[in-house]
């Protein structure tokens, strides 16, 4: 592995040592997926975008979990409703977000109706072996294809439809790249955000085993930790270790475990000094997470005394 690919893999808080377990999801699953409805960029009407689709000439690493944040959690299942999220989110990707298109490559309704985000994914996807840059995670778009849900998990569960239309939706895609479970990741994996929201984040495990049964595969391997995420209004031994780390570094925060504003101003400094994206979540409706500090942060702050695994097991505690 390139020593840039290996930058790039611990500053996701993802061990060398996971990426290395590729080598046995290389070959397709031994059982097929069933082939999901996915309504095109045609069919929602979407706008031609701004700019050239980036076709990436190898297969995504990791599947990304995602969600809207808007327009919330409504009970509106129709396909309409879902085809003209697909519009919403496009013109506020492109208008407000100045992208060139939908940021992520599948959108997800709550009445479980998926539809193509960017140009082009679904016509890559099918051929299995390239995907379509997205914009949906920062620093790591080359390696990832996402899939945005409709709404707001941080406190409620999913519905039923889309959860089984993320499942299919997942196993189709995975068993097209040959990708294995375990690659199955939220947003706050390799950002410092909130996304997926804390409820669907936390059925992660359940989404990988579940989707491992629709591909005949056997998900023995427990989940590894990932790195924890805090935010401003945080309390705690995780928010004192964090200010200690902060200190270390150079940055005049007191260690009352408290994650207070100066707290978040130092992450926010660190994070523009690594010129890392504070603006990287696909969400129909901007948010502050400029003071958020996850999984993009914690690698540039722990001592190098242990490995990054070793600290992100030494944090999930």
């Amino acid at each position: 592995m390139g020593e840039a690919t290996r930058r790039a893999v611990l500053k996701g808080g993802l061990t060398v040592t996971a990426v290395g377990a590729l080598g046995c999801a290389g070959a397709k699953s031994a059982a097929a997926a069933t082939t999901p409805v996915i309504h095109s960029t045609a069919e929602w009407n979407a706008r031609p975008p701004s700019g050239a689709i980036v076709v990436e000439n190898h297969k995504p690493t990791y599947i990304v979990v995602h969600h809207t944040v808007d327009p919330g959690n409504n009970t509106d299942y129709s396909l309409a409703h879902a085809l003209q999220i697909s519009r919403d989110i496009q013109n506020f990707h492109m208008d407000t977000r100045g992208w060139i298109d939908t940021g992520q490559q599948f959108t997800n309704s709550r009445g479980g109706f998926v539809t193509e985000g960017r140009h082009r994914s679904l016509e890559i996807l099918r051929g299995g072996t390239q995907h379509v840059q997205g914009a949906n995670v920062a620093n790591h778009n080359s390696e990832c294809i996402g899939i945005e849900n409709e709404g707001l998990y941080s406190t409620v569960d999913v519905p039923v439809a889309l959860w089984n239309s993320l499942v299919q939706l997942i196993a189709y895609i995975a068993h097209l790249y040959g990708i294995t479970p375990e690659f199955i990741k939220g947003h706050r994996d390799f950002n410092s955000t909130e996304c997926c929201g804390q409820v669907l984040y936390d059925r992660l495990p359940e989404l990988r085993k579940a989707v491992g049964q629709q591909l005949g595969l056997s998900v023995a391997r427990l989940d590894a930790p990932e790195w924890p995420l805090l935010k401003p209004g945080d309390t705690g031994p995780r928010v004192m270790t964090a200010q200690r780390f902060l200190r270390a570094a150079g940055f005049g925060v007191p260690t009352d475990g408290v994650f207070g504003k100066a707290t978040a101003a130092a992450v926010s400094a660190l994070a523009a000094e690594h010129g890392l994206s504070r603006d990287s979540c696909t969400a129909a409706r901007a948010s502050d997470e400029s003071g958020y500090l996850g999984s993009d942060v914690w690698p540039l702050i722990v001592p190098a005394d242990r490995s990054t695994a070793a600290w992100r097991t030494e944090l999930a505690r």
